[in-house]
């Protein structure tokens, strides 16, 4: 939601973003809705360091292609798709005998 230049807004507390209210006049009002914007600045900037921390992200690639493992090799009820691991299978095989036999032939 857009709101126009020049109008008061006031952050909801649980920081689903502005929602337009009118701001208090009264100076002690001001002072407690500045805590409660500082206080939502600051928990917002932990976050981003959390997430950006460099072993925060690996830690969230490594889950990533765990479950990205997980969906290819297995059905939703749990069960191991077999076909799938087969045909790896051969193509680790076929690429195996596809490198010795170019070894071999390199050495004749």
């Amino acid at each position: 939601m857009r709101v126009p230049y020049g109008e008061r807004v006031s952050v909801d507390q649980n920081g689903s973003g502005p929602t337009p209210r009118p701001m208090p006049t009264d100076p002690a009002a001001i002072e407690a809705e500045i805590e409660v914007r500082r206080a939502h600045l600051a928990a917002t900037v932990d976050e981003l360091v959390v997430r950006a921390h460099p072993k925060q992200i690996a830690r969230r690639g490594a889950q990533d292609a765990m479950a990205r493992f997980r969906a290819a090799t297995r059905t939703p009820d749990g069960q191991l798709r077999t076909e799938r691991i087969a045909a790896v299978a051969a193509a680790a095989l076929a690429l195996v005998v596809l490198v010795r036999w170019n070894r071999r032939r390199q050495r004749s």
